[in-house]
Formats: structure tokens, sequence, C-alpha cells
């Protein structure tokens, strides 16, 4: 069976590569064992290393550039096109780029624990769930 391509919100990814031993970290587990395909486009790598760079991790330049190699190999990226005016209106206009490339690469589902992006979970063709829900739904896929 084909893995589940699915878009990971900035905390999500952050979350697993920041905090080894954290509740994200089985996360990272399945998509270093190739049991989902993590979906990325220019803005939603952008954003990644944006946050990456934070002061509040302490992360250097070169563990930054070592984190994103336990997660940029597993990604498949993806040239969006859909705008804004296509998809449910968010509070946050920084997780539109997450609807955007969910709705383009056709994605099995999104991932978030974002309160804006499951407040419009109902109004988008593709399951938005919380990690909680996601491992459940993983389960159910097998």
């Amino acid at each position: 069976m084909t893995p589940p391509r699915v878009v990971l919100d900035t905390n999500g990814v952050v979350s697993a590569l920041v905090f080894a031993s954290g509740r994200f970290m089985a996360l990272r587990q399945r998509w270093q064992s190739q049991q989902v395909t993590p979906l990325a486009s220019h803005d939603t790598v952008s954003e990644l290393l944006r946050v990456l760079a934070y002061p509040k991790f302490r992360l250097s330049p070169g563990e930054q550039q070592t984190l994103l190699g336990d997660y940029l190999p597993w990604v498949e990226t993806v040239q969006v096109h859909t705008t804004s005016k296509d998809l449910p209106p968010v509070r946050d206009d920084h997780d539109v780029m997450f609807l955007a490339l969910a709705r383009t690469a056709r994605a099995d589902a999104l991932v978030t624990g974002d309160g804006d992006l499951l407040a419009v979970r109902t109004q988008f063709e593709i399951p938005i769930l919380t990690l909680p829900e996601f491992e459940d739904w993983l389960l159910q896929r097998r």
C-alpha cells in the first residue's frame, strides 16, 4: 500500500525534530520509515527555516541543517497554485499555505494542532486531524 501523503504544519514538524522524546517523535519515525510521505511547498519550507532559527530553540546553523537533513529527504515537494480565495477563510493568514498545499497536492490528510486550521475542518474536503486523530486514522487505514 502506498504511504499516505500528508501535510504537517510547522509546529508539528518542529516538535518532531527538536523535541526528540515528545509525543511527536512517533511522527518523525513514521516519515523516516516511509509509513507517511510529508508534503511541502516553497512557503512551508521557508516557514520551517524561519522557525528553526528562533532564538528560543538555541540551534546553531549547523544544528538547524542537521534537523533539516532529518526531514527534507523524506519530503515530496509540491508547487502550489491554489489561491486563498479558493479556500475556507482562516483567522491566521499564515495558515493558508497549509490548506493550499493540501488541496494542490491532493493530500490524504493535514495534521495540525492549530486551532485556526481545526476550526475550518468541516469546510475543507481533506481531513484536518490532530496528532492523536491522525494516529487513529492511520490504524484504520491498515
